[in-house]
């Protein structure tokens, strides 16, 4: 026999009727008893009758989320953190991968609403600027937050790092090392975040007295062939030739490795390179590769935490919440070179070993 709610209130040594509340979701049950029920849950392996729980409360007690690709080992980090958040609550989490494209994206976010899911978190696809109507469509059926990239067009919560600060950390440790023409590999544009790397990237150029170069800001998309073009053409120009590069996201970072190691270069020796996310092929990349460290999973359980006030009413109706985390800067062997990267591109360096 499955245990029932009175067996999961002797075990917590509550009430039946707090413990009902607390699989109910509702509000004004102390963290301190939410805990101890989700603590007799698991000990229990308590499964509620989702079904029967629905018809008696009009709720689903179901979160969506939709993500570019799962592959990429950051959304599994943020995945774990809002699955957490979520069961923490009593809610459980469908994710649903968009492969990266627009069209499957809105497919996917109608699936969701087609199970009456109560809100969306929504790792956008990137490259499209979402229309009035469609922005419209996405929510009107219920909640949106969106996590970690900000399209253009969709104004609704959003949680995510303090982007423009930290990509002014990322190229100020960079002007550090005496690098000036530091190159900077973005992301479509049509994403905010995206921007504010490289508003923090001019930002701390010009703080740090350096001229903001045209010719080292490289803004490009997602696909791999297009980034390979960009820095090649950097790379190979006759004259300033970056001794330092800046990728913004972690998928635009792999490709810009992935495209100057096929010219024969490598990094440090001929490049200092820093990125936005951490690189996890570290079998792949020697040496270990600086990174900007987002801190994935808080993003993700911080993003459920805004969808459920948002859901219960405890957010006000036109104040969108902009919670912004803070990054860390992890400093490996791609950045610990300059003085030998400087000195040959004055022609003072030997030949490299």
């Amino acid at each position: 026999m499955p245990p029932t709610q009175k067996e999961l209130a002797k075990l917590a040594g509550l009430s039946a009727g707090t413990v009902s509340n607390v699989i109910s979701g509702m509000p004004g049950v102390s963290e301190h008893a939410r805990k101890k029920v989700m603590d007799a849950i698991r000990a229990l392996n308590y499964q509620p009758n989702l079904i029967a729980r629905s018809l008696k409360t009009n709720k689903t007690y179901t979160l969506g989320m939709v993500v570019p690709d799962i592959t990429i080992p950051f959304y599994p980090k943020v995945i774990r953190g809002a699955e957490s958040a979520a069961r923490e609550a009593g809610y459980f989490l469908i994710v649903l991968d968009s492969e990266s494209n627009h069209e499957r994206e809105r497919a996917m976010i109608h699936l969701l609403q087609s199970q009456r899911v109560e809100g969306i978190l929504l790792v956008a696809a990137g490259g499209h600027h979402w229309t009035r109507q469609e922005a419209s469509s996405l929510t009107s059926a219920g909640p949106v937050v969106c996590l970690d990239r900000l399209p253009d067009g969709l104004n609704v919560d959003s949680v995510c790092v303090d982007d423009c600060q930290a990509a002014e950390m990322a190229v100020s440790h960079l002007m550090s090392l005496g690098h000036r023409n530091i190159a900077i590999v973005t992301g479509p544009q049509s994403l905010k975040n995206e921007q504010e790397r490289l508003r923090g990237y001019t930002q701390a150029l010009r703080r740090g007295g350096n001229p903001v170069k045209k010719s080292l800001i490289w803004s490009g998309s997602f696909d791999a062939e297009e980034i390979g073009r960009l820095c090649q053409q950097g790379m190979l120009q006759p004259n300033g030739r970056p001794t330092a590069i800046f990728s913004t996201n972690g998928v635009t970072g792999l490709a810009v490795l992935r495209s100057l190691y096929a010219l024969g270069m490598s990094t440090p020796e001929d490049f200092a390179f820093l990125t936005f996310d951490e690189l996890t092929t570290e079998d792949f990349f020697r040496p270990c590769v600086s990174s900007v460290m987002q801190p994935a999973f808080d993003i993700g359980h911080k993003a459920v935490e805004v969808l459920l006030r948002r859901i219960n009413g405890e957010s006000g109706d036109k104040v969108r919440q902009k919670v912004r985390l803070p990054a860390t800067l992890e400093v490996r062997e791609s950045t610990t070179k300059a003085a030998g990267i400087l000195s040959k591109r004055h022609g003072q360096g030997s030949k490299r070993g």
